[in-house]
């Protein structure tokens, strides 16, 4: 592991002008590329203390043995350098957009001089125009199988084209109407681009003109009697609505946009993209990255625009407005980037109100749904989780892979309604029934609170051990009658010691301890000064980060419970004959403690059910006062009794 400081840059030879920066590991491999408004400070930022560094940041920094840098004219400059630094060392380091899964596009081939109609997936090319991209290929052929009556546009292959041509005999297409049969010479080739470049339109927009114009075609042939020509139009008409259908209005102004949003954790981003034209959802795109360094949704943002429009035959793709859910610090220079690609001005913004916000809104949740089935990929594969029970063994030099882990946090606001949590995972799997809450008394930190959980927990499983039979009557393992093979604590060295402390007081040696700290993702072994720092594509860091957060979701659920249950009765509970019914009625009225808390006394009188003298000792009890300072009719004067 080398050390940054060998070759950070001497002090004061950093500019402090915009440029661009390579990272080079020994061999002089460019590992990482990034861009700054501000050289110095963007490069003085790697060579902080490296425990306050990213995880992936340490990784990289220390991988690195040199760091060189150009400078620039403008943001916009650095922009198109970084752009193209990375697509031509292709650095590890770097966040890379990955698809979740192949996208098919419906493709016109108009480089050809007979244009197909096609599904194609992979690399776009020139002379290819795109239309999507699709969730599913069938979804494809569906609709374009709706639109060949409308458009009997070429959709066969070269050979087979070839083939007809040879036999001057078209394919079962060119029979039914689905294919003006080019190939035998039925429509010339500036007749079939004709239709193709209709088809065309039709796709990127122009659906009105069409229909309109199929529609007076109609009528014009049935006021001609021709009405086999007009049934065969009125049959076109009706597939043109019928994919027209098949792709949702979600905009009515005609909006060219494409709709971004992002789900994350502190590893991976999901990433969510709707293609809008025409003010119709035309396709959709999702990609699941690996973040390389602390990245704000900005800088994914910023990331995404770079990476995603970059691409020269995925130029003619930008959009003239991009709404995303944050904007990136350099919005205003990616703004022009992108501009300059488009040939047109486009909007890089964060929408706030209306349909467009609603999208937004939809398109963020298939974001968290795209993280969540990624995720469940991951933790239902039993290679995965074995690999991830490994490494945590090899990590925390266990004898074996932990089977049972077990994983305690806390949750509490300044000491108060102080809780713990107890989860539990075999196999890599929860195992929901073995879950434990614990409500902690004399404690009023996290470290205290570990403390008496760890014990109880424990205390309860040598009793329980120790008692005789070992099986409750229905047959089933008392509840903590299983040890296990490690315990994970939420929570960095002062809190791994305690537990450690506790198991060697009570005598437990054969249960192993490490905590997960969540700002950088250390695991922390007992009286160890230096965590254990796990690679972050690590599927046993993967499987602790998983632990960890479900023994927070259960404590802060717990914690949650207690404080709106206190919140809402301690201070009702004590008023004489105020029963459950009237207190329902009081809160249901008033809508919660607070507000019932600021009402007048003629305000609470007179919710049904209550009167002035229970109203008063409402809020006598609400506000800490003796009843008697609330007499509701202001008639006790009861002469104070001589001293």
């Amino acid at each position: 592991m080398a050390d940054p400081s060998t070759y950070r840059p001497a002090t004061g030879t950093i500019p402090e002008s915009p440029g661009v920066y390579r990272f080079r590991d020994p061999s002089g491999r460019v590992i990482y590329v990034g861009k700054a408004k501000s050289l110095r400070q963007r490069l003085n930022s790697y060579f902080a203390d490296l425990w306050s560094l990213h995880p992936r940041t340490q990784q990289m920094v220390t991988t690195a043995s040199s760091v060189d840098w150009v400078t620039v004219g403008t943001e916009v400059e650095a922009l198109q350098l970084e752009y193209a630094w990375i697509k031509e060392f292709d650095p590890r380091f770097n966040v890379k957009y990955r698809d979740d899964k192949s996208y098919p596009f419906l493709a016109v081939t108009l480089d050809e001089e007979y244009p197909r109609l096609q599904v194609m997936r992979g690399a776009k090319r020139k002379g290819v125009r795109y239309f999507g991209p699709y969730s599913h290929a069938w979804a494809i052929r569906e609709t374009l199988d709706l639109l060949l009556r409308v458009f009997p546009a070429r959709t066969c292959s070269a050979g087979v084209f070839k083939r007809a041509n040879q036999i001057d005999r078209p394919c079962l297409l060119g029979y039914i109407g689905k294919c003006s049969a080019p190939c035998v010479g039925r429509v010339s080739a500036a007749e079939h681009r004709a239709i193709v470049d209709e088809f065309c339109d039709f796709m990127a927009g122009g659906t009105d003109k069409l229909l309109k114009r199929l529609e007076r075609e109609m009528f014009g042939a049935s006021s001609e009697m021709d009405y086999e020509r007009a049934a065969r139009l009125r049959d076109d008409l009706s597939a043109a609505r019928k994919a027209l259908e098949k792709q949702a209005v979600v905009l009515g102004d005609g909006t060219d946009a494409d709709v971004v949003a992002f789900a994350e954790d502190q590893l991976e981003a999901a990433v969510q993209v709707f293609h809008v034209r025409g003010g119709r959802v035309r396709g959709q795109r999702g990609w699941v990255v690996e973040k390389t360094e602390q990245l704000t949704t900005g800088d994914l943002v910023h990331h995404f625009c770079s990476q995603i429009y970059g691409d020269t035959a995925e130029g003619a793709d930008v959009p003239r407005e991009v709404l995303v859910p944050e904007l990136p610090a350099d919005a205003d220079a990616l703004e022009a980037w992108l501009a300059d690609r488009r040939g047109s001005r486009v909007s890089l913004r964060v929408p706030q109100r209306g349909d467009k916000k609603t999208l937004m809104e939809t398109v963020a949740r298939n974001a968290a749904e795209a993280l969540t089935r990624h995720k469940l990929r991951r933790a239902t594969d039993l290679t995965a989780r074995s690999a991830a029970l490994e490494e945590i063994a090899e990590a925390l030099a266990l004898p074996t892979a932990p089977l049972r882990v077990e994983c305690f946090d806390i949750s509490q606001i300044q000491g108060t309604d102080v809780v713990a949590s107890m989860v539990v995972f075999e196999d890599g799997l929860a195992r929901k029934s073995e879950y434990r809450r614990f409500i902690i008394k004399g404690a009023t930190d996290d470290v205290s609170a570990i403390s008496e959980v760890i014990r109880r927990r424990f205390a309860a499983y040598l009793a329980e051990r120790d008692a005789e039979p070992s099986l409750e009557d229905d047959g089933r393992a008392k509840k903590f009658a299983y040890p296990p093979q490690l315990v994970v604590v939420d929570g960095g060295q002062p809190q791994v010691n305690a537990a450690a402390s506790v198991l060697a007081e009570l005598g437990v040696v054969d249960v192993a301890v490490c905590g997960l700290a969540k700002r950088l993702e250390e695991v922390w072994l007992p009286d160890d000064d230096l965590p254990v720092i796990l690679s972050r594509s690590s599927e046993g860091l993967y499987l602790l980060q998983r632990v960890r957060d479900e023994a927070h979701r259960f404590a802060i659920t717990f914690h949650r419970q207690r404080r709106s249950k206190r919140m809402t009765t301690s201070a009702l509970d004590e008023v004489p004959g105020l029963g459950e019914v009237r207190r329902k009625a009081l809160l249901r009225h008033f809508g919660s403690v607070k507000k019932l808390g600021a009402a007048s006394l003629a305000e609470i009188a007179a919710v049904p059910g209550m009167g002035p003298r229970t109203a008063a000792a409402v809020l006598a009890a609400l506000h800490g006062e003796a009843k008697a300072d609330s007499d509701p009719k202001g008639t006790d004067q009861t002469p104070e009794p001589p001293r």
